[in-house]
């Protein structure tokens, strides 16, 4: 039997910290170790007995868990070959909450949920339940996989696109900001073609995450906008609650958003942006699946593949989790299975060839 994850819990609030710990309390495989009201007292408790993973409030008095997850991850660097204590970050909804929570992920936070705000506190815990359970049990995942081999699979030499690439859709999630931070940066600041990102994250966070990319990058880089016409040299990052479709219009290429039912719980849906890049571009479009919970993505590359476009996935031991990139690889429609590190220049190397 597998050891249970022991947790934890980082929160100035008393009251939060009770809901979380009822939240966590019975749940097969957790274990809540401690509870503390502030950024020192975690890192005392952290240095005296390690836990597996720390829920970390982001808006502390005095060290901020921003703070508080840097001296978590210095405390990390002193014991190699142990495993790591892992962080999730709990953000308030307030705009300085969703950028210092962004930060956060940029620097190696594994994910982070929201406080609830319901109308009574059963419903908070049963939001706080709902949000964290899958979570940690994805870092348990995680946490076991990085002392065993990552699963093997075989290359499969990619075929040249058959015309030039003219754009680029990018499918990832959990882990995504701190990926997205190497890929767009890594990216040729000469490269032509538009790229397009569903990365899973609330309505709050993606105009940070596209300014924050931005200023990294010294590439434009936007939210999606109803009916904008697509640019060259920029990167469109779809708003959180909305999905992104491309459609081809006498102009070029239209941005669409809609608001349809989410696509296996999530909207943005990097499937339903996907299936509308064939019809915009053909074949001439390269997809991208990096790390992330759950299957997003698998089923929106099979009519880029029908096209004839082509499909890069990250490989398991540079991916936070490897659900998405794994559903994908198991439809048999994968290309390639490339490091993080090697996807950036994967993608210039395709959008600037040229096939006879």
């Amino acid at each position: 039997m597998s050891l249970p994850v022991r947790v934890l819990i980082v929160d100035d609030s008393r009251i939060y910290r009770a809901a979380i710990e009822e939240a966590l309390t019975g749940q097969d495989g957790i274990v809540v170790c401690g509870s503390v009201w502030s950024g020192p007292k975690a890192l005392e408790h952290v240095r005296a007995q390690p836990p597996d993973l720390v829920t970390l409030d982001v808006e502390m008095p005095g060290m901020n868990g921003l703070d508080a997850l840097q001296a978590i991850q210095a405390f990390n660097a002193t014991r190699p070959g142990q495993p790591e204590v892992g962080v999730i970050m709990v953000s308030a909804y307030t705009s300085r909450g969703a950028e210092a929570t962004l930060q956060a992920l940029q620097a190696g936070a594994f994910d982070f949920i929201e406080k609830p705000k319901e109308a009574s506190h059963a419903q908070n815990v049963q939001s706080l339940r709902q949000q964290l359970t899958g979570k940690i049990r994805a870092f348990q995942q995680r946490h076991r996989r990085n002392g065993s081999q990552p699963v093997a699979v075989p290359p499969r030499p990619a075929a040249p696109p058959r015309r030039a690439v003219r754009a680029v859709v990018v499918a990832v999630s959990t882990g995504g900001p701190r990926a997205l931070s190497q890929l767009v940066t890594e990216l040729d600041p000469q490269l032509d073609q538009p790229v397009f990102i569903v990365q899973h994250i609330p309505p709050e966070f993606t105009k940070p995450l596209a300014e924050s990319l931005a200023r990294q990058s010294g590439r434009r880089v936007v939210e999606g906008v109803q009916g904008d016409l697509v640019q060259p040299r920029t990167i469109y990052i779809a708003p959180g609650g909305q999905h992104m479709l491309l459609r081809t219009v006498r102009e070029g290429v239209r941005i669409v958003l809609n608001q349809q039912p989410p696509e296996n719980g999530f909207r943005p849906s990097a499937n339903v942006l996907f299936r509308s890049a064939p019809l915009a571009y053909g074949g001439d479009v390269v997809a991208v699946v990096l790390t992330g919970m759950g299957n997003d993505g698998s089923e929106g590359i099979e009519p880029i593949k029908r096209a004839g476009g082509l499909v890069l996935v990250q490989d398991e031991a540079s991916s936070v989790v490897w659900g998405m990139p794994g559903s994908a690889v198991a439809t048999g429609h994968v290309d390639e299975v490339l490091p993080l590190n090697q996807i950036a220049a994967r993608i210039n190397s395709l959008c600037k060839k040229r096939s006879p």
